[in-house]
């Protein structure tokens, strides 16, 4: 068990850097090609697109990693038992992207640029879904390689496809270069599936009665999900709020919508992914840990348990802490070296501190799912929601700008990682 968790961690990590690099590749040339405003329109409608990508999914992915890693069912017929679930989710969804899409461009996010790009989602959630779903299959079979292949092939797909397709759109106005970006992630997400079903065993065959949904498993499976998904949307309703309280509350205090959109697309576009750089550090750990946890807890080895979640801390910790030091020391080095500018330097040098918490949370709410305790997760970021919306909302009324924000966000950290730290403990007591 410890190999293989070490082994899995190992080719997670290894991926987990690859697609990391890639990925920030793909930022560079997407905020150099479009600029600041480019970068900040599509920043405005990251946050509803993360939010409908987990509502769509609606926690299954993590429910199937999990019974599959337990291996106390018939794994084929529990993945066509959660599909069809998942598709009509996937089919209520588009229909209500279609009819809030006016409202949420014009009256909410105040950007009737961002109307096409709303739209372009309704397009892409079925195919994250489909591969969330096929991936979440070979974590439980702790078969990482897939993975991190079918992860690799999708940032080439959509960092080819951008670099041709970019250059293309921009003549036409930038509200149509970003619904193309959006768009781009149905080519990319279809390669990644396509590579996740060549790992299937060549012996691997779909009989009827796998095909047949199992009630018990689709119960099961909801009861794992639904807190899942319940916390993740919480979380995910807390960002998607985020632009329309920020840009509503700075409107009001004076701020015009040039500053808003160019000062948010330098905070979440620049001076935040580079913070979470390390994360695909801890990701890896806490994807690597959600099988092993899940099986030990089963068996009742509460000290393999914490073994291995102090390991995961232990190594996050262990790239997150000198991350963190460089990052508040010399911020302007990195951000000329990656984005090719120093707008965030002040962002940085705050933040950077707090993200050492947000290094240790993946781990710690990875492991309170693999031990079946969802509901914490859920608590967790409700908790982090509440905080940081009404911190929010109070801070950009002081006109100080964006140091709202950055506030709400530094609460928000603390409070969920300290809270999901003492859920584990009681856990495991």
């Amino acid at each position: 068990m410890k190999e293989k968790f070490i082994k899995s961690t190992i080719i997670l990590l290894i991926g987990g850097l690859i697609t990391k690099l890639l990925g920030m590749i793909i930022k560079i040339v997407m905020s150099r090609l479009i600029g600041a405003e480019g970068l900040g329109l599509y920043m405005m409608i990251l946050p509803t697109f993360s939010l409908f990508i987990t509502i769509s999914q609606f926690g299954l992915p993590v429910a199937l990693s999990k019974l599959v890693a337990e291996d106390t069912k018939n794994n084929k017929r529990l993945m066509f038992s959660i599909i069809p679930i998942s598709l009509i989710i996937n089919i209520i969804l588009i229909l209500i992207i279609l009819l809030i899409a006016p409202y949420l461009s014009n009256s909410l996010l105040h950007n009737k640029n961002t109307y096409f790009s709303i739209l372009a989602i309704a397009v892409v959630i079925p195919f994250t879904t489909i591969s969330s779903i096929t991936r979440s299959y070979f974590f439980g079979k702790q078969q990482m390689f897939p993975h991190v292949i079918s992860n690799i092939t999708e940032d080439v797909v959509r960092l080819i496809i951008m670099l041709i397709g970019i250059p293309f759109f921009l003549p036409k106005g930038i509200t149509y270069t970003v619904c193309f970006i959006v768009l781009s992630n149905v080519l990319s997400e279809l390669a990644s599936i396509l590579v996740l079903f060549l790992f299937l065993p060549k012996n691997f065959k779909i009989k009827k009665r796998d095909l047949i949904p199992n009630k018990t498993y689709i119960k099961e499976s909801l009861s794992i999900g639904i807190p899942n998904t319940t916390g993740r949307f919480i979380g995910s309703i807390g960002y998607f709020l985020e632009p329309i309280i920020l840009t509503s509350v700075l409107l009001y205090s004076g701020y015009s919508q040039s500053f808003i959109t160019r000062e948010y697309g330098i905070l979440s576009g620049y001076v935040m992914p580079l913070l979470l750089l390390p994360s695909f550090f801890t990701m890896a750990i806490s994807q690597a840990l959600l099988p092993v946890v899940s099986k030990e807890y089963v068996k009742g080895n509460n000290n393999s348990v914490k073994r291995k979640i102090k390991q995961g801390i232990g190594f996050s910790l262990l790239v997150g802490l000198p991350a963190t030091i460089l990052f508040l020391i010399i911020p302007e080095f990195f951000l000329s070296l990656i984005y090719h500018t120093n707008l965030g330097v002040d962002y940085m040098r705050i933040l950077a501190p707090i993200c050492l918490f947000q290094y240790i949370q993946a781990p710690l709410s990875s492991s309170l799912d693999a031990m079946g305790k969802s509901k914490d997760v859920m608590a967790s970021a409700t908790l982090g929601m509440i905080t940081r919306t009404v911190l929010l909302f109070i801070c950009s009324l002081l006109k100080i700008g964006l140091y709202g924000l950055i506030i709400a966000i530094g609460v928000n950290v603390i409070v969920v990682t300290f809270y999901s730290l003492k859920k584990v403990r009681k856990a495991l007591t």
